[in-house]
C-alpha cells in the first residue's frame, strides 16, 4: 500500500475539513528555495499567496516582513499591510475603481505594484496619480504562451504603453509575464519548452525597452511547473509561483510532484452505501472539494480527486468519480463495484485535491498537523 502522509488524523474536528500535512508543505517551500538558488543566486523568489492566503503561513514563505509576495486580491494585501508586510504585487489587470486603496496601500508605506496591459488602464492610471499627486508602480503584462491577457513582447504597444507611463505620474517598474499554459504540458519536454517561452519573452520584452531607452528595472516570470524547470534565468529578477506549497494532482499529473508531495487534503467520513452501484457516498461534495476538475486535461484523469484511507495510505484504483454539492460519491476506477464492506458507515477518509488553490478557497479555516501531530487552526483571508 502506498504511503502519501504520515499524519495520523485525530477523530476531530467535524468533517468535511482541509487538512494540511505541515512538515510537507515545509520541504516543498525549502525545494522551491533551492531550486532557484541553484539557478541563479541573483533572482529573487515573489510567492504568490493565493493558494494558501492565510497570515499563519506568511512566515515560512518570508524570512521577514519586508520580503517581496505576490497577492491575486487586495484584501490579501490589505491584511498582510495590516501586520507590517511592505512589498507586494498585485498580480491582476486593474480596475480603476480600485486604485483609492492601492493608495491605502502606498500611504501605510507598502511598495505595491499593478499590473496592467492595454491603453485604458495606463489612462486611468496616470490620471489618478496626477488627479491624488500619489506614484503607482506599474508592470506591463506580457503573452508569452497565448494563455490569457498580456501585450506579446514583440508589439509595438508595449514601447507605447512604457513610454506613456514612463512620461506620466505613473512609474514604470518593468515587466511581468505568466506562463499559464505550462499547466497543460504532458512532458519534460513541453514543459521545458513553456519555461523557455516564458523568459524569452521577458528578455525580449525588457531588451527592447531598454533599447529605446526606457528604464526595466524588474523583469518577473512564473508558474510553479516552470519555476521548477531547468532554465536559464539569466536577465530574470524574479519568480513567482504558488501551488509549489501544497502541490495537487494537476501538479502531479504534469510531473513537477509526487502524490507524497501533496500537502493538503480535504477529510471526509463515509455516511452511506448504494451497494445495488457499488458506491460510497460521503459528507465532501463540491462546496468541500471545488467543481475544479484540472487533472483530466493530464495524463490521468482522477475525477474529483484521489482517495486515501485515515492513515494516509494511497487506496488504489479509488476515486471521487461525482460531486454534488454536499455528498461525493467514490467509485473504482475500473468500473467494478466497490466492496462497501470494506467502509463502514463513520470511516474518515482523505480525498487529494485536482486544484489546491480551488480546494483552499471552499474552506473558511485549515488543520494543521506536524509529524509529531501537534495541531493548529490557520484562518483564511475572504473577500476580494
Amino acid at each position: 500500500m502506498t504511503k502519501i502522509s504520515s499524519l495520523a488524523l485525530v477523530e476531530k474536528p467535524d468533517t468535511p475539513f482541509l487538512a494540511i500535512d505541515k512538515n510537507v508543505m515545509l520541504r516543498n517551500i525549502e525545494r522551491m528555495r533551492k531550486h532557484i538558488g541553484s539557478r541563479s543566486d541573483s533572482v529573487t523568489i515573489r510567492p504568490h499567496f493565493k493558494t494558501l492566503r492565510t497570515l499563519d503561513a506568511a512566515p515560512y514563505l518570508l524570512s521577514d516582513q519586508s520580503q517581496p509576495i505576490t497577492v491575486s486580491t487586495l484584501k490579501e494585501a490589505e491584511v498582510l499591510a495590516a501586520v507590517g508586510y511592505s512589498n507586494m504585487t498585485y498580480a491582476v489587470g486593474i480596475a480603476a475603481h480600485k486604485l483609492p486603496r492601492v493608495q491605502a496601500l502606498l500611504a501605510q508605506g507598502v511598495d505595491c505594484r499593478i499590473i496592467l496591459d492595454n491603453q485604458a488602464q495606463v489612462t486611468a492610471v496616470n490620471d489618478f496619480c496626477q488627479q491624488t499627486q500619489c506614484t503607482i508602480a506599474v508592470m506591463i503584462e506580457l503573452d508569452c504562451d497565448g494563455h490569457r491577457g498580456g501585450i506579446r513582447a514583440d508589439d509595438a504597444e508595449l514601447i507605447t504603453l512604457a513610454r506613456q507611463l514612463q512620461d506620466g505620474a505613473a512609474e514604470f517598474r518593468g515587466v511581468l509575464t505568466h506562463a499559464g499554459e505550462s499547466y497543460h504540458c504532458h512532458d519534460a519536454q513541453q514543459l521545458r519548452q513553456a519555461a523557455q517561452a516564458e523568459v524569452d519573452a521577458a528578455r525580449l520584452a525588457s531588451q527592447r525597452l531598454r533599447d529605446q531607452g526606457i528604464a526595466c528595472a524588474e523583469v518577473s516570470v512564473g508558474s510553479t511547473p516552470t519555476a521548477l524547470s531547468d532554465v536559464d534565468l539569466r536577465g530574470i529578477s524574479e519568480v513567482r509561483a504558488g501551488v509549489y506549497t501544497l502541490f495537487d494532482l494537476v501538479m502531479y499529473g504534469i510531473g513537477v510532484c509526487q502524490l507524497a508531495d501533496i500537502a493538503a487534503r480535504v477529510v471526509t467520513t463515509v455516511i452511506g452505501h448504494n451497494a445495488e452501484r457499488g458506491w460510497l457516498l460521503t459528507d465532501a461534495g463540491w462546496m468541500a472539494l471545488s467543481s475544479d476538475r484540472g487533472s483530466a486535461a493530464t495524463w490521468q484523469d482522477h475525477g474529483y480527486g484521489l482517495v486515501a484511507d485515515s492513515a494516509g495510505n494511497l487506496l488504489q484504483g479509488l476515486q471521487v468519480s461525482q460531486a454534488n454539492q454536499e455528498h461525493g460519491v467514490i467509485t473504482r476506477t475500473d468500473g467494478k463495484p466497490l466492496n462497501i464492506e470494506d467502509f463502514a458507515i463513520g470511516t474518515r477518509l482523505q480525498i487529494l485535491p485536482n486544484h489546491a488553490c480551488a480546494t483552499m478557497a471552499m474552506h473558511d479555516h485549515y488543520q494543521v498537523f506536524d509529524d509529531q501531530n501537534r495541531h493548529q487552526i490557520w484562518s483564511r483571508i475572504r473577500g476580494w
